[in-house]
């Protein structure tokens, strides 16, 4: 979106009565095409173009936001945040981002944006080619179906304190989901993959063939008796162990004191030697942004170091909140003011694959699939209903479902071993990872 309509905005807003102002405007394309059982099933076109304003009134602020960017609809849009803001309760730490930590000078280059835009056509035959992949595999009977898609994405912020940036992404998408049966049951299995370039993509083969392979493998599944074992979390889905260590750690849960780590900072809270770091700057990296969504400048940091707590994530609200200094984590969409998240997530690999971890626990389960998350903020107890492989003497031995994993975060983190199985899958990503010694409620 220009930058002279969203100073124009801004500038509308100060003459309104705003005491500061920020827009921001999006752009987006997207084609997604799916299939299913060999059949065309459905195609997906968006174009959209997107308002938002941020306005504040002394320490009172309020967010707006809409899709007709007309003159006349920019007018109201204008009235509206600044009457909004008005009426609001007042919020002592409320305001733009202080002028000093703004990001300035050259941006880096995160090579996000590939030009490439496939044509329906190709995005049915990637979609195709994967399905068909998935059925081809003994053991599926039926098919989720396979999907192709792209996008291409803009984002724009002009604010009253001094910030202008702009900055483009793409994306291209491959999935499928496979149905496998027998005597005893159906089974799902899915595999799929998001990347920034074309190029960096699976074939559309290899992902419908693993599709097709996850689920056949979990035909015959088991239910298990209660007990305590040996868990390894799959590389796939063990990035959403750090999801309640990230919520932990937002600025907003310390402030209010609701956090099972709001005494940690700085102390060890995993084993030494294990790192996570965000990395705002990967090259084409899922999360990756040359700035925060308050304009401040980010940069790489490992919020665990050799084991320690290094940090709070903050924007520059709770960072005022906590007399702190924020530390460039500020996200927001169009409506509503920026909240906490990271970018580009990762849990640091160990020296052993997964065959070598379930060769260390000898005897426990392989969890392949979470659902149902349950965590207690103030204590860190947490729960997760799951499915998966039982293993013994550290080989496979047979499929699990309808199994619960429980335990208190504080303890799983201390004991948490990871794997060498890393793979850039999305935003958020880790090894395998293997805990010994967790509660597994069965029948």
């Amino acid at each position: 979106m220009d930058e002279t309509l969203l100073n124009d905005v801004v500038a509308a807003a100060l003459r309104a009565g705003a005491d500061a102002a920020e827009a921001v405007g999006a752009q987006r394309r997207s084609l997604s095409i799916s299939v299913r059982t060999g059949e065309l099933e459905e195609v997906e076109r968006e174009e959209s173009r997107d308002l938002g304003l941020r306005v504040f009134v002394g320490q009172r602020q309020a967010t707006v936001s809409g899709s007709d960017i007309s003159a006349e609809a920019r007018a109201k849009l204008v009235e509206r945040a600044v009457a909004m803001a008005r009426l609001a309760p007042e919020d002592p730490y409320a305001g733009l981002a202080d002028p000093a930590r703004l990001a300035s000078g050259a941006r880096p280059d995160l090579d996000l944006y590939d030009s490439t835009e496939p044509s329906p056509v190709e995005l049915e035959a990637r979609a195709r080619a994967a399905e068909a992949a998935a059925r081809a595999v003994p053991g599926v009977t039926n098919s989720d179906g396979g999907s192709g898609s792209w996008s291409s994405s803009e984002w724009t912020m002009v604010t009253s304190g001094g910030f202008a940036g702009v900055h483009r992404a793409s994306g291209f998408s491959i999935g499928a989901s496979a149905i496998a049966g027998d005597a005893d049951g159906m089974e799902t299995g899915y595999d799929g993959r998001t990347a920034r370039w074309q190029a960096d993509l699976p074939s559309p083969e290899s992902l419908g063939t693993e599709a097709g392979r996850r689920a056949a493998a979990r035909l015959g599944a088991r239910k298990i008796a209660s007990t305590t074992a040996p868990v390894i979390f799959e590389n796939r889905l063990a990035g959403s162990l750090m999801s309640p260590l990230i919520g932990a750690i937002s600025g907003t849960s310390i402030a209010r004191g609701t956090s099972f780590l709001k005494d940690k900072l700085g102390q060890q809270i995993f084993a030494k030697g294990i790192v996570i770091r965000d990395d705002p700057h990967k090259p084409r990296g899922l999360g990756s942004t040359p700035y925060d969504d308050e304009g401040v400048a980010n940069q790489a940091r490992n919020l665990i170091d050799d084991g320690v707590l290094t940090t709070w994530l903050l924007n520059s609200s709770a960072a005022r909140q906590l007399g702190l200094t924020t530390t460039g984590h500020a996200s927001r969409g169009l409506a509503g003011p920026p909240g906490v998240s990271t970018t580009n997530l990762t849990f640091h690999p160990g020296d052993r694959d997964q065959a070598g971890l379930m060769k260390d626990a000898g005897t426990g389960l392989l969890v392949t699939s979470m659902f149902g998350p349950s965590l207690n903020g103030n204590t860190g107890d947490w729960s997760v209903g799951c499915s998966g492989f039982w293993f013994e003497n550290g080989e496979l031995a047979y499929p699990v479902n309808e199994i619960t994993v429980a335990g208190n975060l504080l303890d799983i983190f201390a004991r948490v071993v990871p794997g060498a199985d890393l793979e850039i899958r999305g935003s958020s990503n880790a090894p395998s990872l293997l805990v010994d010694g967790l509660a597994i409620a069965g029948r």
